[in-house]
């Protein structure tokens, strides 16, 4: 149980700083990633900083080690690389994938992590466009912006889907919304609080916060 819970907290550190570009996460930030107390996020941190896996500095936040950072990223692997496998090979949905994986990610040894990347045919990305470390840590890069964010003028692809509720994921598929598709902005109402982009001939009307909660680049 321990080195599960030491497991998830790594990961949401670097989830939360690789999230917002940051080199420290706050307490507050990780209580609510991880639905926990900011005193046990807390009393945690002091476990993880003399486990030589983080640096807290009271009022700073906390920011992982080298050791903690290749923990995190190797959870994440082995996180990113199940949801493929689940959904390429047991034909799970993309809104099914995530909680399982939660579970799966503490249970599977790098060994067999390997053996599923090399039948997966090593993929850069995970079913809702996160990029998947490889065995030395390193991830393939490529230039997003948030939809908000996106010059109205130019087409773009989706590259990624940050938020993974279910209920979003779901929305999405509606849709027609994935990593992948091709679309172009054709309204933006900021004063209304919405963004109208057109997808394969569809046009939808989307809140400003579920835009930017997905992230796309120019059209190769």
């Amino acid at each position: 149980m321990q080195n599960l819970t030491i497991e998830n907290y790594v990961k949401a550190i670097y989830q939360v700083c690789a999230r917002d570009d940051k080199d420290a996460a706050s307490t507050g930030e990780l209580a609510t990633a991880l639905s926990v107390s900011p005193g046990t996020v807390t009393s945690m941190l002091k476990t993880l900083s003399e486990a030589g896996l983080a640096e807290y500095m009271k009022y700073e936040g906390v920011s992982l080690t080298p050791s903690g950072r290749t923990l995190a990223l190797r959870v994440l692997r082995r996180h990113r690389l199940i949801e493929v496998f689940l959904v390429h090979t047991l034909d799970l949905t993309w809104d099914e994938v995530h909680e399982e994986a939660e579970h799966m990610e503490h249970a599977v040894s790098d060994l067999l992590i390997d053996r599923i990347d090399e039948y997966l045919g090593h993929p850069a990305t995970d079913p809702h466009g996160d990029p998947i470390p490889r065995a030395d840590g390193s991830m393939v890069s490529i230039d997003t912006k948030k939809l908000t964010k996106w010059d109205p003028a130019e087409p773009f692809r989706l590259n990624r889907v940050m938020d993974q509720s279910p209920d979003f994921l779901r929305y999405l598929t509606e849709e027609s919304l994935a990593p992948g598709c091709e679309g172009k902005i054709v309204a933006y109402r900021a004063e209304a609080g919405v963004i109208t982009i057109e997808v394969a001939g569809r046009r939808t009307t989307l809140g400003l916060d579920a835009a930017e909660k997905l992230l796309v680049s120019a059209l190769s």
